[in-house]
């Protein structure tokens, strides 16, 4: 029930009426620590193999720290391997997100073996973006076309031409980077005179978010967006949300992780999550043309 995000008050009136007997929320909490070495077992697991997709993201859980509420920073690392199979590398908390938390967190998750990440995608957080600049320099930074979109409205006047900006985002769905270049040079012209603020702004800053057009197109509505890891942060808020107020620290984080773990168990058992023969097929094609 804990697990389900069952509340430790309807925990106890659960339990009455199922079983003829109440459990405090001391003793309930007790039971759920020994979730703790379990889910530290697979936090700091060993990672054994290639993972060529990395998707970033953090989420805000509020904390009762020394008497005071506070928001603290899920970070989550979910890896795709060369088998196409989803995986959840890394769920850590923090007090905020920074460049600093970050790079201890990508640390992290290559001492414990992370290797031949060709492509991390994450949102345009300053920090994060340096963190992986930094402790991953061999991987292509996609940022998430969704949070650009969302971030162009700050550019634009409240009664804009809806066209604007439902134009600027056919752009992702062409087949290929020739393509999309061609109809931003055509939407940057069309739309110069009437918002200047945001054609600047977006052709200043587009370009990381069309990485995903190296990759075979069958990847791209994949990987070029964190559209992945933000379904998995909406399971977690429907269940933490009953909680609403951690009394700890190691309480959101033993939940968190419990969470995090029931999802990669489950997308072990399905089948795989994108066909990554193309993607041999594409570097093998590379290593022709370079010969």
């Amino acid at each position: 029930m804990y697990v389900q995000g069952v509340s430790t008050r309807k925990g106890r009136a659960i339990s009455e009426e199922l079983c003829g007997h109440s459990f405090s929320a001391s003793t309930i909490s007790a039971v759920n620590k020994t979730l703790d070495e379990g889910l530290r077992k697979f936090a700091h697991r060993r990672l054994t193999e290639a993972y060529p997709y990395l998707i970033l993201d953090a989420r805000y859980e509020k904390v009762r720290e020394d008497g005071v509420i506070q928001s603290q920073a899920v970070l989550i690392a979910i890896g795709i391997n060369w088998e196409g199979q989803r995986q959840v590398l890394g769920v850590e908390l923090a007090n905020r997100e920074s460049q600093s938390t970050w790079r201890d967190f990508l640390i992290g998750l290559k001492q414990r073996g992370l290797t031949g990440v060709e492509v991390a995608v994450s949102d345009d957080h300053a920090g994060l973006r340096k963190a992986i600049e930094e402790i991953l320099p061999e991987a292509a930074w996609q940022r998430c076309y969704v949070h650009f979109l969302r971030n162009a409205l700050d550019y634009l006047p409240r009664k804009a031409d809806d066209d604007c900006l439902q134009e600027l985002r056919w752009l992702y769905a062409r087949r290929n980077l020739a393509e999309a270049q061609h109809d931003l040079a055509a939407w940057l012209n069309r739309w110069q005179k009437k918002y200047p603020k945001l054609t600047n702004w977006v052709e200043d800053n587009i370009g990381s978010t069309l990485t995903f057009y190296r990759l075979p197109r069958q990847h791209h509505k994949h990987l070029k967006s964190t559209n992945m890891l933000e379904r998995l942060n909406e399971e977690l808020r429907r269940r933490t949300r009953v909680v609403r107020i951690f009394p700890n620290a190691a309480s959101c984080l033993r939940l968190t992780r419990a969470l995090c773990v029931e999802a990669h168990e489950g997308w072990l058992e399905d089948k795989r999550y994108i066909n990554m023969d193309v993607l041999w097929e594409a570097r093998k094609d590379q290593l022709r043309k370079a010969a």
